[in-house]
């Protein structure tokens, strides 16, 4: 598929500029994806026989963990290991992935026809997006619209790593519901907290709350 390049000068006629969602390199693309991008190349086309100068950008993203998982996954299949193998081994193998997996993907995209500006194609890890993100989180926590803060993650004990919401398997397990008396400072009464997690409750009794609620 030839590559329909933009930034050709257009007289009196404003840019316009659609960055494909980027797939995931952990496979390949499916319906969702083709029917996606099928609408997208539908409105760059139009444009640009109304003159108006186009840029599809095309990309694939890093997907973090699940990435990783799915490495993790093939070198338990020959009976390898990212601990033994070590952490320079195990990132080469994963841009061994993602250049096949990558390739695969742009290929899919090709093949459909998609006329994107292919002498753009992006990689979320590419160097200058990195310094991009970079600069941008930084300016958002120095302006206070974003903060750092301690919180309680998912930790994957087999990759030894936090995992995000979306990569965890929510089971349901029978608990048990404490009950822990906490004695009013000065007085013979107790205010009675309940919790499924009494480890995170046995150090707050002279927590500020607790005295604000004891009066």
């Amino acid at each position: 598929m030839p590559s329909v390049q933009a930034g050709r000068a257009r007289q009196r006629l404003r840019p316009i500029a659609i960055v494909i969602p980027p797939p995931n390199v952990t496979g390949s693309l499916h319906m969702g994806h083709a029917l996606n991008n099928t609408l997208q190349d539908i409105l760059c086309r139009f444009e640009r026989m109304r003159g108006k100068d186009v840029l599809w950008q095309p990309g694939t993203d890093h997907a973090g963990i699940a990435t990783q998982a799915v490495v993790e996954r093939q070198l338990m299949e020959r009976q390898e290991s990212s601990r033994a193998m070590g952490r320079e081994a195990f990132i080469k193998r994963v841009w061994e992935w993602k250049a096949e997996s990558g390739g695969t993907i742009i290929g899919q995209l090709k093949r459909l026809g998609a006329s994107c500006d292919w002498s753009r194609e992006r990689f979320t890890m590419d160097e200058g997006l990195s310094r991009a993100v970079l600069k941008v989180f930084v300016a958002l926590y120095r302006e206070g619209l974003i903060y750092k803060d301690k919180r309680l993650v998912n930790w994957d004990p087999k990759l030894k790593t936090a995992i995000s919401d979306l990569e965890v398997q929510q089971v349901e397990t029978k608990g048990s519901l404490w009950h822990i008396k906490y004695p009013i400072e000065g007085s013979d009464e107790f205010i009675i907290v309940a919790t499924t997690r009494p480890e995170t409750m046995l150090a707050t009794s002279q927590s500020p709350c607790i005295r604000t609620m004891s009066g």
